[in-house]
């Protein structure tokens, strides 16, 4: 594999993850792969336990500062906006507001979802839910769904 055909894929593949190019770079060295996802993903899960909680950290809360001050990425203003998240009544503001905090507080990271396959009833629910598990169980569940967003945004490429 040539280093241009590395950088190409780099270009092509490197805003899959939120603010996090390292896993396509990553990715790019171990081509050439016959599935995208896959070997994106093997980055992800061969990466350092403090990387894998960078790239959670990454990412932004739902209906959190970065959405009201319009910083998101363009795929997070898009994805959060599909589940409604960018028309919440106040009651919905203020719990989701709650809901991130305690996630935060509990796990030190921000709930990650993959917001295009749900609603707002279900994201809710969900963040209820797993304030239960382990810290283990949701950096385990937060990478999952991870690549779930990833697979979607891989479709979404032209």
């Amino acid at each position: 594999m040539s280093a241009a055909d590395k950088d190409a894929f780099v270009a092509r593949h490197a805003a899959l993850f939120e603010h996090s190019p390292w896993v396509v770079e990553r990715a790019a060295e171990a081509l050439p792969f016959t599935d995208v996802h896959a070997g994106l993903m093997a980055s992800v899960y061969a990466a350092s336990p403090e990387e894998q909680l960078a790239l959670i950290r990454a990412h932004p809360e739902l209906a959190g500062k970065a959405a009201i001050d319009r910083t998101l990425t363009e795929a997070s203003t898009a994805e959060q906006a599909s589940a409604g998240l960018d028309r919440l009544t106040p009651a919905e503001f203020d719990r989701f507001h709650a809901l991130n905090a305690a996630y935060r507080d509990r796990f030190d990271f921000p709930f990650i979802i993959c917001v295009r396959l749900t609603d707002k009833a279900g994201i809710l629910a969900a963040m209820e839910q797993r304030l239960a598990n382990s810290r283990d169980i949701e950096i385990a569940t937060a990478l999952d769904q991870i690549g779930k967003i990833v697979r979607l945004r891989l479709e979404d490429l032209p």
